[in-house]
């Protein structure tokens, strides 16, 4: 069983900014300002969905991350690089990926929900890391 990588303890340099500046510097949310987060190349490329607005199977992959599994992929819960450069920039091992079943694939598919080790920072994909938004876990 893997443990979801949410819930691993905060590497030195994310512990010193939520002491130095606050929990809202470790962890940006849905409302700041993406010209901060994102390499300049890659702003148009996150923006924002909210969690009612997912297929029911990215809630069904949320669920089984935040209970830790079983993922009914091997690669569930691997690391993921964010070799586009479309998220924010972070440590390796920072982000996780976790596949969305795409009824009627036979394959993986393209959908993905990619977690940052911040509490709720979920971003979902729907076309295979081209473009990613932010879930609003309030809406």
């Amino acid at each position: 069983m893997r443990i979801p990588p949410r819930f691993t303890v905060l590497g030195a340099a994310a512990l010193l900014s939520t002491l130095l500046a606050g929990p809202a510097a470790a962890a940006p949310t849905a409302s700041a300002d993406r010209a901060t987060l994102t390499a300049p190349s890659a702003i148009a490329a996150v923006g924002s969905i909210c969690y009612s607005r997912l297929p029911s199977q990215a809630h069904d992959t949320l669920d089984l991350i935040e209970a830790g599994g079983p993922y009914p992929f091997r690669q569930d819960g691997s690391v993921f690089q964010n070799r586009e450069g479309i998220l924010p920039s972070r440590t390796t091992g920072y982000y996780h990926e976790y596949t969305v079943i795409t009824p009627g694939s036979e394959t993986r598919g393209a959908r993905r929900i990619v977690t940052g080790n911040a509490d709720r920072e979920d971003y979902y994909t729907a076309d295979h890391y081209a473009s990613f938004d932010l879930v609003d876990h309030t809406c």
